[in-house]
């Protein structure tokens, strides 16, 4: 349903670095991009997550109530990604852990500028 997500940066080379780190675990890279926005994803027939320089030149302003919520694969695989994150400079929203127990597992960090990530597994049934 989704085709890609965009999350606004202040400092794109700054941004490059932390995503290109912190996606790689999951198997993702930038797939393609010009100097104001930059595609990370598994391919470009998945859903992608998009960084950008606001296209009107205005500053990047994070949004409440939002955020982008990355699979994991595994409860090992969110563990992995949130010390990754905080590693990479990421600020804690939450530490890993059930949400909804046997259902959803998440971990919460904001980006270098701001964005709220979340990273998840999700089993049903």
């Amino acid at each position: 349903m989704l085709a890609y997500t965009t999350i606004g940066t202040s400092d794109m080379d700054r941004a490059v670095a932390f995503y290109d780190a912190l996606l790689a675990d999951i198997g993702a890279k930038q797939l393609f991009g010009m100097d104001r926005i930059k595609f990370y994803g598994t391919s470009t027939d998945a859903p992608m997550l998009a960084l950008c320089i606001p296209y009107d030149e205005k500053p990047h302003e994070q949004g409440n109530g939002w955020m982008v919520a990355i699979p994991g694969g595994s409860k090992e695989g969110v563990d992995k990604l949130h010390a990754k994150a905080l590693e990479l400079g990421a600020t804690d929203e939450g530490a890993p852990g059930d949400r909804i127990p046997g259902v959803f597992y998440g971990a919460y960090v904001r980006d270098l500028d701001g964005n709220k990530l979340c990273f998840m597994e999700m089993k049903f049934g």
